[in-house]
């Protein structure tokens, strides 16, 4: 039987380090490797959606998401975030993934440049070589974020955007608002596009969010309600930018997905539109999970700044692959920090979205382990 010739795109990258290690867990591990709140969906968004299926709401929808949920968004974005964009400059996507995809493919031609964070978010680099664009390695400073002179550096002709990821995934970094005016600065001056993941927005313990969309409209911002309430499985995201991304982006949208779930739209409306104590109560959650999880490292002799937000930590090791592995092997998963790319080494990523039980029992154990 002859081969088959596959696309060369999908072939030269890999599979997710994070999902290998997921998946391949054992049902009696301990897993930090993933990055998904251990909090139920709160019941006023699971009632909406139940309510909606009673009521028959299990059609298509209008393909940009249905109007009362991109109105929501729309007054989030203005009262939360310090920019406006109308209904119409909103698309509801399936998860934050889709948002991605479809930026980048209104964005690249073959051969075109994203600056991306090394290390930084493993869908990155992956979504940019898919889409025929070419990944550019941009180094992060010594507190975890990315510099606007680093990115200077970088620019070449061939440049068309600019990943930003505050709170980060993987190293919990937060942007301070001088880099982010200065990133958008950089975006308005070269005449390139800043696509800006802000899923872990309300999950910051120091500092401040700020998205770069309040200083300029060069900007496509990626959401979704999956971190901040607990909704991973739900798979709704959204994206935000000015109406000539928009329309670009939907023709992306409307062949590869038609329309976001409709049942989960009226459970993201819910979302939006309803009280925040159960964000509130996971930050503070997170937040106390985080001192007792980089106090640990720290008395284990493991370097370890605290993240100022998501809910990762990133602590320094001798060897990524060879730590991970000796930790996986007695029952506690984490993620080595080259899977994040090739400056991730020396570092793994630890997840503190699992219970304090299970954080606690895990520096119990790499206590004797390490």
């Amino acid at each position: 039987m002859k081969g088959i010739k596959f696309s060369e795109n999908v072939t030269r990258i890999d599979t997710s380090g994070i999902r290998k290690i997921f998946e391949a867990a054992g049902s009696d591990a301990i897993n930090l490797g993933l990055g998904q709140p251990d909090f139920d969906t709160p019941e006023h968004i699971k009632a909406a959606a139940i309510k909606a299926i009673n009521e028959g709401f299990t059609g298509y929808t209008v393909g940009t998401g249905i109007p009362e949920l991109r109105e929501a968004l729309s007054t989030k974005f203005r009262e939360e975030n310090g920019f406006s964009v109308s209904p119409e400059e909103i698309i509801v996507t399936s998860g934050a993934s889709e948002g991605l995809t479809i930026a980048l493919a209104a964005l690249l031609n073959p051969g075109d440049e994203v600056l991306i964070s090394n290390p930084g978010f493993v869908s990155y680099n992956a979504l940019t070589e898919i889409l025929n664009g070419k990944a550019v390695s941009v180094p992060l400073a010594e507190d975890l974020t990315m510099k606007p002179g680093t990115v200077l550096e970088k620019i070449t002709p061939k440049t068309r955007a600019i990943v930003l990821n505050s709170p980060s995934n993987p190293t919990g970094a937060v942007a301070s608002r001088a880099d982010i005016k200065a990133l958008a600065e950089i975006a308005d001056d070269h005449n390139i596009t800043i696509i800006s993941d802000e899923v872990y927005e309300y999950f910051i313990y120091e500092g401040e969010h700020v998205s770069p969309a309040s200083y300029s409209d060069n900007v496509i911002t990626v959401n979704a309600t999956s971190k901040s309430y607990a909704m991973t499985g739900w798979r709704l995201g959204y994206v935000a930018a000015r109406k000539d991304y928009i329309d670009q982006m939907l023709k992306v949208h409307q062949y590869i997905q038609a329309c976001a779930n409709s049942i989960a739209q009226k459970a993201a409306y819910a979302a939006v539109t309803g009280p925040k104590d159960s964000v509130n109560a996971m930050r503070e959650e997170f937040r106390k999970r985080r001192d007792v999880l980089v106090k640990g490292l720290s008395e284990l002799g493991m370097e370890c700044a605290p993240p100022k937000g998501a809910f990762y930590a990133f602590p320094k090791v001798s060897n990524s692959t060879e730590i991970a592995s000796k930790m996986i092997s007695n029952g506690i998963i984490v993620v080595p920090g080259t899977a994040f790319g090739s400056e991730g080494e020396g570092y793994i990523r630890i997840s503190y979205a699992a219970s304090m039980k299970d954080i606690e029992r895990a520096l119990s154990i790499m206590e004797k382990v390490l």
